[in-house]
């Protein structure tokens, strides 16, 4: 793509975060008066589920200056390598939490590390803590069997499966596959079969289980903890309350009620309608910049665009920006500074499309 800066935050968020900022001093830098007011909001906990965000955003000040506001962006860069951009109206919400066996807790097996050989009469916390795990998904590994967890999931309407064709149609299935580095889907499913499970199903998801030793080589010895990270991704009409609710008493019912459940953070999926003038203002700058685009129902990642959308805020919300970046979350992650792409922006560009935005959504009825 060019020119890249390598980091982590480079893409999620800091690139894109520093392009807006620059459109801000561009602006004051040309003698400009800004088209329209901002109200900037940010907060630092969006990697563990945004626990606190609500309460900043709630706060009488911070929610009388929102109520004054037409809608809420965050800054982005996802331009493919064909320069195409995907609009969201949406994103999931996510639950993230911690489960801990101990023998201590549940009463069985060691209160703290022993000889493995004791294995024999004495029970392990860590298989059941495996055996809890395995009670969340069904043995295909990927569909989530907590008791009631589709209970409020909405199915896609036809307008998003709608959205979702014209996506699969205008992307790329070959680089998003090599970009994840992935060879199939999911029950060996077409590409647009697999973008709408993406929009459309909630997840189960262990993100790290550690127990006992890792290190090099063996050690004879068993554990009297183990602990799982895991995070659920969560679809309208599900909420983070009841997703909480329900993994508990799933667990509880199955004899597991002495595993520690420790929920860090987490907030509900959010929703914009696509004739908000939010949406129709980064589509009609990507128009002017003659960027391919396409709507898309919702992100399968998340963002706390609930504390937004929902009340007391009510406000539409989603993501605006040209240029590139990738690997978020990875050590190689990267955004494009000087792009040798025609059809991607740079930094330069990226900048750019937030003046047009501003002026743009200051234009809009």
């Amino acid at each position: 793509f060019g020119k890249v800066i390598v980091g982590r935050g480079a893409i999620n968020q800091k690139g894109p975060e520093a392009a807006f900022l620059a459109a801000l001093h561009a602006i004051r830098a040309s003698g400009r008066k800004l088209p329209v007011n901002l109200v900037l909001v940010a907060e630092g906990e969006e990697e563990i589920a945004s626990p606190n965000f609500h309460q900043i955003v709630q706060t009488p000040d911070v929610l009388k200056a929102l109520k004054t506001c037409e809608g809420v962006v965050i800054p982005s860069a996802w331009q493919t390598s064909n320069g195409a951009v995907q609009i969201n109206l949406g994103a999931k919400g996510p639950m993230e939490f911690q489960l801990v066996s101990t023998g201590a807790k549940w009463g069985r097996g060691p209160a703290g590390d022993v000889h493995s050989s004791y294995h024999a009469s004495v029970d392990s916390p860590t298989w059941h803590l495996v055996q809890a795990l395995n009670t969340l998904v069904s043995p295909d590994g990927h569909t989530p069997t907590i008791d009631g967890w589709f209970d409020n999931v909405r199915p896609l309407t036809a307008r998003e499966k709608q959205l979702i064709a014209q996506t699969a149609a205008g992307n790329s299935e070959a680089e998003a596959k090599k970009a994840l580095g992935v060879k199939v889907w999911i029950n060996d499913e077409p590409w647009q079969a697999s973008l709408e499970r993406l929009a459309s199903q909630p997840t189960v998801n262990i993100q790290g289980l550690v127990a006992g030793y890792t290190g090099q080589g063996g050690k004879t010895v068993l554990p009297g903890r183990a602990e799982a990270k895991l995070e659920c991704r969560l679809v309208p009409n599900q909420t983070f309350k009841e997703a909480e609710a329900k993994l508990r008493a799933h667990l509880a019912k199955r004899g597991f009620g002495d595993i520690e459940v420790n929920v860090s953070g987490g907030y509900d999926p959010t929703e914009t309608a696509e004739d908000s003038r939010v949406i129709r203002a980064q589509q009609a700058v990507y128009s002017r910049f003659g960027v391919p685009q396409t709507l898309n129902p919702r992100l399968a990642g998340s963002w706390p665009g609930s504390v937004f959308t929902q009340p007391p805020v009510s406000l539409p919300a989603g993501q605006f920006g040209l240029g590139h970046g990738s690997g978020a979350h990875a050590p190689n992650e990267y955004f494009v500074v000087e792009s040798s792409n025609p059809k991607v922006q740079g930094l330069a560009g990226s900048t750019m499309s937030f003046v047009d935005f501003l002026y743009q959504i200051a234009s809009v009825r």
